[in-house]
């Protein structure tokens, strides 16, 4: 697959590891990956590594497509993540992990973010489950401020963000977070993750199954405007809680 204009590129991975301060042994090993990204992989892995093959393609594909569909289950989308909610949310769920380890994944994330600051960004639609953006993380003042930062997020053009009420059903189906990335000229790709496990898809069986999913999630999703006033109100909540 063609990179374009999108791609990830080891000069501008190597400027965001600077202005982000990240130690000199995780740089190199942030950047070794940029270098081997197309090294693909699409069995399925499983594991304790922070970097896997397939992450690093999950962030190539992300950088080329024109639309990108997300839904999650349990925590925000790593493209709408603040750096502190990313690294709460990987202490609870490596906890063997050091913090060498877990400042590679920040970075990794925050980096993988940039794509929606290019001149011409994917369009991202995201559906939330409402709890996620309900569940605090035992830190009021960080989920405040990362309820800001996604309703930042859902303020520019390209940005959808829709909260899935968490009296519905409809989350049944998804069975997991779910993205779907449409890139030119390619077929449809469907990122499925659990707890141990991630797997691209490109058979059209999935690909219908993921998107009949979506039509299901997002026919049940809040609009675009409640989602918006339902992440403020939490959000003031959680400030003057603090």
């Amino acid at each position: 697959m063609e990179t374009g204009e999108r791609g990830l590129y080891v000069d501008d991975v190597a400027a965001v590891l600077g202005f982000l301060r990240v130690p000199a042994e995780i740089r190199q090993d942030l950047l070794d990956l940029v270098r081997t990204g197309d090294e693909r992989n699409w069995h399925e892995i499983g594991g304790d590594a922070p970097i896997s093959r397939l992450l690093s393609d999950l962030m190539r594909f992300e950088s080329e497509a024109i639309t990108i569909h997300n839904f999650e289950p349990l925590l925000l989308p790593g493209l709408v993540q603040t750096a502190e909610y990313a690294r709460a949310i990987m202490r609870s769920a490596a906890p063997t992990w050091g913090e060498h380890e877990i400042e590679i994944m920040v970075a990794v994330r925050m980096n993988r973010q940039r794509v929606l600051d290019q001149a011409n960004p994917p369009r991202l639609s995201l559906i939330i489950e409402e709890m996620v953006i309900r569940r605090t993380m035992d830190d009021p003042e960080m989920m405040a401020g990362q309820l800001h930062h996604l309703l930042a997020a859902s303020a520019r053009r390209h940005i959808s963000v829709r909260v899935l009420p968490f009296d519905t059903e409809a989350a049944i189906a998804a069975q997991g977070s779910l993205i779907m990335l449409d890139c030119p000229d390619q077929p449809t790709l469907c990122y499925e993750e659990s707890r141990t496990t991630a797997a691209f898809l490109e058979e059209e069986e999935f690909i219908g199954r993921a998107r009949l999913v979506w039509q299901t999630l997002s026919a049940a999703a809040r609009s675009e405007e409640d989602s918006r006033r339902l992440i403020a109100e939490l959000a003031a909540k959680l400030r003057s809680a603090t």
